[in-house]
């Protein structure tokens, strides 16, 4: 970041009111999400090794075709709130709506590609012959919920733009729960095994839409925009959303390389990492709540032509997320006696997962300085710096983890290469909020 005085002491409570404000609803709703596959593990690790190692790649895969997707949320996210600071909420409503319609679009398509080439798909990320099957049934029944996963993004980030972090809050809990219950009945008590826990999956999530789309639509009525698609504005978020959709797909190509290259040194490896994967993205998913802060904070900030309190609110974050990092890598190291027995009873898959595990760990305070700029980046509607950021990681880790097999070390040499690959992403961030080139102004970049 570019050099600045030292923040005054009012300026700076009023920050941590902000940041604390947005951050801790969003928190939990955050950590509720990758509580729905944590939750699918641990009920599907019980059913054997062969079954938790289907659900970990086809849990991937359906994160994947989700995720990749996030800029729904994220560009909704810094646009509404820019939006807002300008003091227009129709607009900043309307444009929502258009990422709605949006969603129900992508979602559409990414059913008609999954459903026939599931098992294909499957088979090219290195499932063994006993897991595969599990595998491709998970996938096929999950598929239906993603036109439902995308309307969530978009609405949550209307809502997070809007400021009110608290209704999603609200609707991840309840979904969560549902989530749980579904899949424990449908998995034990209707005796459906895999294909149970994808549907009880399927169900929540609908359920939550349905929720999101009745506030929006309230919303949308009460400031006087309007429902109905339009092709204009659907085109121009998706033209918005490329350059995270860039990023975000270079990411998620990291994640499934790391998942494609422990599928292939065997069940009990692909296990583990399902597990520590579960763990990681729960814990990115709460460093992440600073960053959901940043891009509703930083967004009405600089709509409101406020580039100092923009640049204060991000090294204010900066320094929640480091002290956040430390909090959280310390508990996985107190925790984890009792972590890995939750997930499975298989002592080989525990001891693979036990040393990548310490890793996870001490990779936490960069992972909290990752995530807060990355969020501040989103907020400035800073997209193209981002996605040819992401790509440059892509370059390097790629080629580091694909070696794996190849040199040895196992399951804890790729945790190795998944770490240096969020340092390199700390670098890029860091490099881009000291420069300040972020910081522009107004309702629109």
């Amino acid at each position: 970041m570019t050099q600045a005085p030292e923040i005054p002491e009012a300026t700076r409570r009023r920050h941590d009111r902000e940041i604390v404000a947005l951050a801790v609803p969003a928190f939990g709703a955050l950590v509720a999400e990758p509580l729905f596959v944590m939750a699918d593990s641990a009920i599907v690790g019980h059913l054997g090794t062969a079954q938790l190692a289907g659900l970990g790649v086809a849990s991937a895969l359906v994160t994947t075709a989700v995720s990749v997707f996030v800029f729904l949320a994220y560009a909704t996210t810094a646009a509404v709130a820019r939006r807002v600071g300008a003091g227009d909420l129709r607009a900043a409503i309307r444009q929502g709506m258009d990422g709605i319609w949006l969603a129900l679009l992508l979602g559409t398509a990414v059913i008609s590609v999954v459903l026939p080439l599931a098992p294909g798909i499957v088979d090219l990320f290195g499932a063994s012959a006993t897991a595969a099957p599990y595998a491709t049934t998970y996938l096929r029944v999950s598929a239906l919920g993603i036109p439902a996963m995308l309307v969530v993004l978009a609405a949550t980030g209307v809502l997070r733009g809007l400021q009110r972090t608290r209704t999603p809050l609200f609707v991840a809990v309840g979904g969560f729960v549902a989530n749980a219950g579904l899949n424990a009945g449908l998995v034990y008590g209707a005796a459906l095994g895999i294909a149970g826990s994808a549907w009880g999956t399927v169900i929540a999530q609908c359920g939550m839409a349905a929720v999101y789309l009745t506030v929006v639509v309230r919303g949308a009525r009460r400031h006087g925009a309007s429902l109905r698609p339009d092709a204009a504005g659907i085109r121009a978020s998706a033209q918005a959303g490329v350059p995270l959709l860039v990023r975000t797909l270079s990411l998620r190509a990291i994640l499934m390389i790391a998942t494609a290259v422990a599928a292939r040194l065997g069940d009990a490896d692909i296990a583990a990492h399902q597990i520590l994967l579960s763990l990681w993205s729960l814990l990115s998913f709460a460093l992440d709540a600073i960053a959901i802060a940043g891009q509703a904070i930083i967004g009405r900030y600089l709509g409101a032509g406020d580039a100092r309190g923009a640049r204060e609110a991000c090294r204010r974050m900066v320094q929640w997320g480091i002290a956040s990092g430390v909090v959280l890598g310390l508990l996985v190291v107190v925790t984890r006696p009792l972590f890995l027995p939750l997930f499975t009873s298989d002592s080989v898959v525990r001891n693979t997962a036990l040393p990548a595990l310490l890793l996870v760990a001490i990779s936490q305070p960069v992972c909290g300085i990752v995530y807060v700029l990355d969020g501040v980046l989103m907020g400035a509607g800073d997209g193209p710096y981002l996605a040819g950021a992401m790509v440059v990681t892509l370059a390097v880790f790629a080629p580091a983890a694909l070696l794996v097999p190849t040199l040895g070390g196992g399951l804890t040499a790729l945790w190795v290469a998944m770490t240096l690959m969020m340092a390199i992403r700390m670098l890029t961030l860091w490099l881009r909020s000291r420069s300040g080139r972020w910081i522009v102004t107004g309702a629109t970049r």
